[in-house]
């Protein structure tokens, strides 16, 4: 038996709310990875960490926003808790492994490449593996191509946020990148959406619906912790300076300081009328010999 579906029960609500949520998690990642850049050694990993859950947890939190509106008429929709959640773990594993390896290697076109492919399946298994935690009497049936299209979407929008994380430094350009960055993971959510179809089992009978549980009501619980974590972490950044606006360099770094990012070195020259501190063999000038 056919079971019908409608992914829209509340209009363009969930899907307007579901791309603001995919879009703020973006920018707090981005930011995160670019500010990760500019931080010490020690400081680098943590930035690291809040950005890859960042993104994960707004991937997630839209996956599941956008999920708020998907009902089949002729069955009631519930949820599995410990995949629902293993959904989350495995987005922000796999989205901090890509966000590592650039932190760590660079902007170089084999770390993007492979950062962009982890990140990007992560997105992908974290949307099916969601997908899987449904519980309804039927199963769910995927076309092959739409399916395979999806996982490129989410891609290439994988590979193209961690570029901008270490190539646009500017806050307007990285809230663009987000945007482009939300565009494209709700693009890959509604396209594996269209791959779906529902079968339901023989006995399952149209008026078993009636009177279960809405499928916000289930979610909105599930929701609460990754929609504070978002908001802690848009704290952060919004006291940070070097976060949010992207301090241009010279005004972020000591004159002289070596520069870690994006692959290689580079010395940030003194700024003008400002005399560090040397020895006199770094200024040149003799040192008296002992007599």
């Amino acid at each position: 038996m056919q079971g019908t579906v409608d992914g829209f029960s509340y209009g363009l609500v969930t899907p307007l709310v579901a791309f603001v949520m995919a879009c703020l998690g973006a920018a707090l990642g981005l930011r995160c990875t670019t500010r990760s850049l500019r931080a010490e050694r020690s400081f680098k990993a943590g930035w690291l960490a809040l950005g890859a859950t960042s993104i994960g947890s707004g991937i997630w939190t839209m996956h599941f926003v956008a999920m708020m509106g998907f009902t089949v008429r002729e069955a009631p929709v519930g949820y599995d808790k410990p995949i629902t959640f293993a959904s989350l773990a495995l987005a922000i594993v796999m989205v901090g492994i890509g966000i590592f390896i650039v932190g760590y290697r660079g902007a170089t076109r084999m770390a993007l490449i492979t950062g962009g492919v982890i990140m990007g399946l992560g997105v992908a298994s974290m949307h099916y593996l969601g997908m899987a935690g449904m519980r309804f009497q039927g199963q769910f049936e995927y076309d092959t191509v739409t399916v395979a299209l999806s996982v490129v979407i989410a891609v290439v929008a994988a590979t193209t946020a961690l570029w901008a994380a270490v190539s646009i430094h500017g806050f307007l350009p990285s809230l663009g990148a987000s945007v482009v960055m939300g565009v494209a993971v709700s693009g890959m959510h509604y396209t594996g959406m269209a791959a779906l179809s529902v079968h339901l089992h023989p006995a399952v009978k149209t008026a078993a619906a009636a009177g279960g549980d809405t499928p916000a009501s289930l979610l909105v619980p599930m929701l609460v912790g990754p929609c504070c974590f978002l908001l802690l972490a848009g704290v952060v950044v919004m006291f940070d300076p070097l976060v949010v606006m992207g301090t241009p360099e010279r005004a972020a770094y000591a004159p002289g300081r070596a520069v870690h990012g994006a692959g290689r070195q580079s010395v940030i020259p003194a700024q003008r009328g400002y005399a560090p501190h040397r020895t006199p063999v770094e200024r040149g000038s003799r040192v008296p010999r002992n007599r």
